[in-house]
């Protein structure tokens, strides 16, 4: 079940391979989470010999959390990957123009769980031309129902 979803990163991002990861939360985070609160739209993933989502915010839980003071709702969290796929977004994160970036924070069973994408970016004119791309099959698909 989605728990939060980027939806920037379709569309201004080309997705060339994506990645399951662990998280490593505190429990006010993960209550949090599994209301739905919280926004990743404007995060990314750093990888060096650990990889974190910087940028997320997942906001305080409010009933019962007393220590308010020292917590960052914006705070770097650290994912769980295998040294394999760590090297190969290390790999990919060298080359020219390519990005990782977080899609979808969801739960597989009682475990929460982020989807990280390697991701080019898209110019305006590759916007357009999917946005054209998807207007032209609606209308044709529409043609089709139309016809039966």
């Amino acid at each position: 079940m989605n728990l939060l979803f980027n939806k920037q990163v379709k569309r201004n991002y080309e997705i060339i391979d994506t990645y399951e990861a662990g998280m490593k939360l505190t429990g006010w985070e993960v209550k949090s989470l599994r209301l739905k609160h919280g926004s990743i739209n404007e995060s990314y993933v750093t990888v060096d010999d650990e990889v974190f989502l910087v940028g997320a915010h997942f906001p305080v839980y409010q009933p019962g959390h007393k220590d308010l003071e020292n917590t960052d709702p914006y705070q770097k969290r650290k994912l769980l990957l295998s040294k394999k796929q760590i090297h190969q977004l290390q790999d990919a994160q060298k080359q020219q123009g390519l990005t990782v970036v977080p899609m979808r924070i969801y739960e597989k069973g009682t475990l929460i769980k982020i989807e990280i994408a390697v991701a080019r970016g898209k110019k305006l004119y590759d916007k357009r031309a999917t946005l054209k791309d998807r207007t032209s099959k609606r209308e044709a698909q529409r043609a089709v129902k139309d016809l039966y």
